[in-house]
């Protein structure tokens, strides 16, 4: 009984020294813009209580705690900070303009300590104050994702290629261009994730743009940077669309298995490496409209922040996935397990089937 009196009257000194802190700095919703190379990472999301798989989360709510900004017990649990990320990258994907939305005390020069407590190649680029309900996952109307692959993936499977001196023709661009326009519209991607059924309402996606860019040369291996832009996006589904698009323009696979994976039969797509994916930018086009220009809230658009952005792609994110491309051979040791997929076996099965019911 002493002992719980005594417990009781910890636990009310501790409440009162709460009460006290949050007289001092009330906590305020804000959003922070974050930009990131996933390389060693186990994506963004963080797992709780699993600390031998180390995610961008870890240590972005770690150097929020050392500021000052949430108190201790906020980071054990992200739920009394009202944190939401408004992306889920994977494992390795690497971010130029990810948005968290949490409620912070908003303490002097709080970018500069954030960052302070970050690794170089995690950085907090900008901070908007938000409303009280705002959620950055549920306020997102579209997200862009950029790929960024060397081009000699799409060299035909029957020619030899030497990587470096591979240069993707104009012929071959126009075709890689008309594949990616196919997934433009609504379309049902249960063959692009896992653990979706054709019958999934959740599967139907909608794509609004989906290109190649020109290439360019960095460090005599030519490059070129996929750019799509969409509502959301399941795990793996751009990796999927991506190594699709690679297998048809190989040779490995017929234009009409798009059509096909669409369908409900299963279809064998094969996933491209996470390294060249970045998550480019989030859009809240419905929140900025309503109160963007309310008086009292920013709208969500960080023009400002875009040079920013820029220099930490060109310092951390490209020269990672050059690099690592070019020691890991990443892209091309997946080129090579192209000839393992059968991406007839569907098709010829039904035909089977077909004759057999007859």
């Amino acid at each position: 009984e002493e002992n719980g009196h005594q417990n009781k009257r910890l636990r009310s000194d501790a409440d009162e020294e709460d009460a006290e802190e949050q007289k001092k700095s009330p906590k305020r919703k804000i959003v922070l813009l974050m930009a990131y190379s996933g390389k060693g990472y186990h994506g963004m999301q963080r797992n709780v209580g699993s600390s031998q798989f180390k995610t961008i989360e870890d240590d972005l709510v770690s150097a929020l705690v050392q500021s000052g900004c949430i108190p201790e017990n906020h980071g054990e649990d992200m739920k009394k900070m009202s944190f939401q990320r408004c992306a889920r990258t994977d494992k390795g994907v690497s971010a130029a303009g990810q948005i968290v939305s949490l409620k912070v005390r908003l303490i002097d020069d709080i970018l500069g300590k954030i960052n302070n407590h970050l690794p170089s190649h995690i950085r907090i680029l900008g901070l908007k104050r938000v409303t009280g309900g705002f959620n950055s996952k549920n306020k997102c109307d579209a997200r862009t994702y950029s790929y960024m692959l060397p081009t000699f993936a799409f060299a035909h499977k029957d020619h030899e290629v030497q990587e470096e001196l591979y240069r993707l023709d104009r012929e071959t661009l126009e075709r890689v261009n008309k594949l990616l326009a196919c997934y433009k519209g609504t379309h049902n991607f249960h063959n692009f994730t896992s653990q979706k059924g054709p019958r999934d309402p959740s599967a139907k996606r909608y794509i609004m743009e989906m290109y190649c860019g020109e290439p360019f040369v960095r460090e005599n291996m030519e490059f070129a940077v996929i750019e799509v832009k969409g509502q959301s996006f399941m795990m793996h589904q751009i990796r999927k669309m991506i190594g699709l698009v690679i297998a048809i323009v190989k040779g490995y696979a017929a234009e009409s298995i798009m059509e096909r994976s669409w369908g409900e039969e299963k279809v064998d797509v094969p996933k491209a490496p996470g390294l060249g994916l970045v998550l480019e930018k989030v859009h809240f086009e419905k929140y900025n409209r309503r109160f963007g220009n309310d008086g009292l809230h920013e709208p969500l658009e960080w023009t400002e922040e875009e040079e920013k952005i820029a220099v930490f792609k060109e310092q951390y994110i490209y020269p990672t996935i050059i690099n690592t491309e070019r020691e890991e051979k990443s892209m091309a040791n997946w080129l090579n397990t192209l000839p393992i997929h059968d991406f007839n076996s569907s098709a010829v099965e039904m035909q089977t089937n077909n004759k057999n019911s007859k």
